[in-house]
């Protein structure tokens, strides 16, 4: 008997740590995600010959190590009070195009960069009323804020650099828009997408204080500023943040299993930790009686659901609730 209850254990012991020790872009990883909870389903996002230095590059949020330069944000109980039980940006204001929009960071770990343009493109249009639409670029903060990079970014110095230095206009990869396009080529993290194979990650394109040719407005002249930058902390700030003034970003922890999210609320559910990442945050919602963020990621439109997802509110999952950072523009422009 006692031969028997060792074996058990042991047998017992090498399921466990064959199921820990599964590709994190395998099908039977994906299989056991789905297998331990029914709140979101997991699937195919990225080739499963993807490099997973690749991936974790991508991570590209950098823990700031120095004490906070920016202010916190206080709402009113009675806003917080009376906010509704869903919530979508993009419903609110309608004519504000950008909130649709899911950006690609391509092999560059600028999701700090990504997640910050977002949200101020979003503000600008938000605080115009929709009638000032102006995108910020990605490459210039990325490129441009000297302690940041494609080796990942301090979203405290991301946004301190828009108020103190201005951030220039700039579209996605080869779009010719505003001054200074995305210069990371996009890459394919979906099987049967027309876009180039993931590689390793990019060096950090030089600064380059100059408009692309064609561009009638000078580098200096396109700058765009923020009024005010600061955070907001806790379920119920970002949700009065987001009611009142729109989109934020904010940090997220990464493991493997988000990595092949594609509906539903997520939850941490099995895997290894992969790196801490920044998002932009759009609403909020319950979905089968679960709390839910609605979030627009920057790995293009074929990851997720179409390029968002839904993850869990109101536990500080993964980080998400501990502070999110946003702005409010110089509608002024220069």
């Amino acid at each position: 008997m006692a031969l028997s209850i060792t074996m058990l254990l042991l047998i017992v012991a090498a399921l466990a740590t064959a199921k820990n020790s599964l590709h994190p872009l395998s099908d039977e990883f994906i299989s056991l995600i789905n297998s331990k909870q029914s709140t979101w389903k997991a699937g195919r996002n990225f080739p499963l010959d993807t490099s997973l230095t690749y991936i974790k590059g991508l991570m590209g949020l950098l823990k700031s190590s120095s004490v906070s330069k920016l202010p916190v944000q206080i709402h009113e109980d009675g806003l917080i009070a009376n906010l509704p039980e869903n919530f979508d940006s993009r419903e609110k204001w309608p004519s504000c195009p950008s909130l649709n929009e899911i950006r690609d960071q391509g092999s560059c770990g600028s999701c700090w960069a990504m997640g910050a343009t977002e949200v101020m493109t979003d503000r600008v249009c938000i605080y115009s009323n929709g009638t000032k639409h102006f995108e910020f670029s990605a490459q210039d903060l990325t490129s441009c804020d000297g302690r940041n990079g494609c080796d990942g970014g301090d979203l405290d110095y991301a946004w301190l650099y828009w108020k103190q230095a201005g951030i220039v206009s700039g579209g996605p990869y080869n779009s010719s828009q505003g001054c200074r396009p995305y210069e990371i080529p996009p890459c394919e993290h979906h099987v049967d997408g027309n876009r180039p194979k993931c590689n390793e990650s990019s060096e950090t394109p030089k600064c380059v204080r100059k408009c692309r040719a064609g561009y009638n407005v000078e580098y200096k002249r396109d700058k765009h500023y923020a009024k005010i930058v600061y955070k907001v902390r806790g379920e119920d700030q970002i949700k009065a943040e987001l009611y009142k003034n729109g989109p934020v970003e904010t940090s997220f922890v990464v493991y493997d299993d988000f990595v092949n999210y594609k509906s539903g609320v997520y939850s941490h559910t099995t895997g290894e930790w992969l790196g801490d990442h920044a998002i932009k945050i759009l609403g909020w919602g319950v979905e089968n009686g679960k709390k839910y963020w609605l979030c627009a990621n920057s790995w293009n439109s074929d990851w997720g659901d179409k390029g968002f997802f839904k993850t869990l509110r109101g536990e500080n999952h993964c980080d998400i609730e501990s502070e999110a950072l946003t702005g409010e523009p110089d509608l002024s422009g220069h």
